[in-house]
C-alpha cells in the first residue's frame, strides 16, 4: 500500500494557494482544469516528502462546507518553528496554537482546515511565544 494524498476543498483557490505555498512553502506539483465537470484540482506537496501530496479541490459552484470541523488536521515538520509562525502571522495568519513549547502549533488555512507544525527535535521556549494564549479552535 501507498499513501497517495489528502483532498481538501477549498472555497477561494487562490487564498488556499496563497496560505500553502507562500505561507508553508508547498510545491505545486500538477493541475487539472475541467471546466466541463465545474472544477479544477491542485496537487501539493511538501519539498522534503514530494510523494505525500494535497489535492486541493475547488468547485466553481458556491457550496457550504460548514467549518470543517470533520476534518482532523495536516502535519508538517519545519525546520524553525519560531520562524514559520512569525511568517504566517506577517502573512496575516492568526497562529491559533502558539509553539510556547518551542515544538508544536496550529493554525487555521483560509478554508479553516487546521495545520499543525512540529519542530524538527525541540527549542527552547522564546517570546513572544511562549506567553501567547490560544485563539480560537484549531
Amino acid at each position: 500500500m501507498k499513501y497517495l494524498h489528502t483532498m481538501l476543498r477549498v472555497r477561494d483557490l487562490d487564498a488556499s494557494l496563497r496560505f500553502y505555498c507562500q505561507g508553508l512553502g508547498l510545491i505545486e506539483k500538477r493541475r487539472i482544469d475541467n471546466p466541463q465537470g465545474r472544477f479544477t484540482l491542485v496537487f501539493l506537496a511538501a519539498p522534503e516528502s514530494p510523494d505525500a501530496e494535497i489535492e486541493l479541490t475547488w468547485n466553481y459552484d458556491d457550496e457550504d462546507y460548514g467549518s470543517a470541523r470533520n476534518f482532523g488536521h495536516l502535519a508538517f515538520r519545519v525546520e524553525d518553528i519560531y520562524a514559520t509562525c512569525a511568517h504566517l502571522q506577517a502573512m496575516g495568519y492568526t497562529i491559533n496554537r502558539p509553539p510556547r513549547d518551542g515544538h508544536m502549533a496550529f493554525v487555521l488555512s483560509p478554508d479553516l482546515a487546521s495545520v499543525e507544525l512540529l519542530q524538527d527535535g525541540h527549542l527552547p521556549p522564546a517570546e513572544p511565544w511562549a506567553s501567547m494564549p490560544n485563539t480560537g479552535r484549531w
